[in-house]
């Protein structure tokens, strides 16, 4: 296993942005007084005209950004989710996305991850906020080797990017071997009963309910949607149309979230029981992520639960 998974992940963000920065001039970063929590500090020794902070002004920071791209320039802006999407929503949605600028957006801590800062901070509802705003692409990172492979795919994209993240230590997924493609799903795991649909941390939770289900009899495919919009939609339909059912598994709200995405690609091409693993409508709280798991009912054995309903229902 690549010694890059024994980093945290914010490391892993401030060490391939670095890269990205020594390779293309125009790439910059801007903070909102979040740097040496989020890893690119360090970035404004190595690079003072193009590491800045705007202090504790998220909106600013989305519109400075828009405003950097009209002189060629390819920000990528870095605050904590809540503060990425709840805060700067209309900022993103006009000075952003309507306007059509190349601005990466990238929040961290996503869901869970965000632990003792709390519901405050926990921003179980981005994925909606930004899925409802037109033109905006959804991605969340598995791990460090998927992260580390997916940022110049997604520099490489002209228009705006939402980046999901941890900032910690995040479970390996992939090895040296893998090959990311920012619009194809991976499937992980192939199986013929239920389609195990996950993004995020829940991926790791979903090849561990796998391994369970196995044992009882129950061939669950696993597919990792690290981009959760535009939805692939071929990947997923392929798999479905071949198992019958379907449980989503996401650190995020289900109401919004790629629960309600993957019900809506079904209801209009092929209508199956689809049972939903996530945050169900409810703020966060303070805790560590074992505990926070439970409580939310994000662990391997509710995907397990889950799968089991979603075969029963297919009877």
């Amino acid at each position: 296993m690549s010694e890059i998974n024994n980093m945290e992940m914010r490391a892993v963000f401030g060490k391939t942005l670095e890269e990205m920065m020594a390779k293309d001039d125009k790439i910059c970063v801007i903070d909102a007084d979040l740097a040496k929590a989020n890893g690119t500090w360090y970035l404004r020794n190595i690079y003072p005209d193009r590491a800045l902070d705007v202090g504790i002004a998220e909106a600013n920071m989305a519109g400075v950004a828009a405003g950097m791209t009209s002189f060629g320039m390819k920000p990528w802006i870095c605050t904590f989710t809540a503060f990425a999407t709840r805060r700067m929503a209309d900022q993103i949605a006009i000075s952003i996305s309507y306007a059509k600028r190349n601005v990466k957006i990238v929040g961290t801590d996503a869901g869970l991850n965000a632990e003792y800062n709390g519901g405050t901070h926990m921003s179980v509802e981005d994925v909606a906020i930004m899925r409802a705003i037109p033109g905006i692409v959804i991605y969340e990172a598995v791990d460090n080797i998927q992260l580390q492979q997916a940022m110049p795919q997604i520099a490489a994209y002209d228009g705006p990017v939402y980046v999901r993240v941890g900032r910690k230590k995040i479970a390996p997924v992939f090895d040296d071997d893998y090959k990311f493609d920012l619009f194809k799903a991976d499937v992980l795991k192939e199986g013929a009963d239920v389609t195990v649909i996950a993004s995020g941390i829940m991926v790791k939770e979903a090849l561990t309910a796998q391994e369970e289900l196995a044992k009882e009899g129950i061939s669950a495919e696993i597919i990792n949607l690290h981009t959760i919009k535009p939805v692939d939609v071929e990947t997923v339909l392929a798999s479905a149309k071949k198992t019958g059912c379907i449980v989503t598994a996401e650190n995020a709200s289900i109401v919004g979230g790629i629960f309600e995405a993957i019900s809506g690609i079904m209801s209009q091409n092929c209508p199956m029981p689809i049972v939903p693993v996530g945050i169900k409508d409810r703020f966060g709280e303070v805790g560590l992520m074992p505990y926070l798991k439970t409580a939310m009912g994000l662990n391997a054995s509710d995907i397990v639960a889950a799968a089991k309903k979603a075969v029963e229902l297919k009877k």
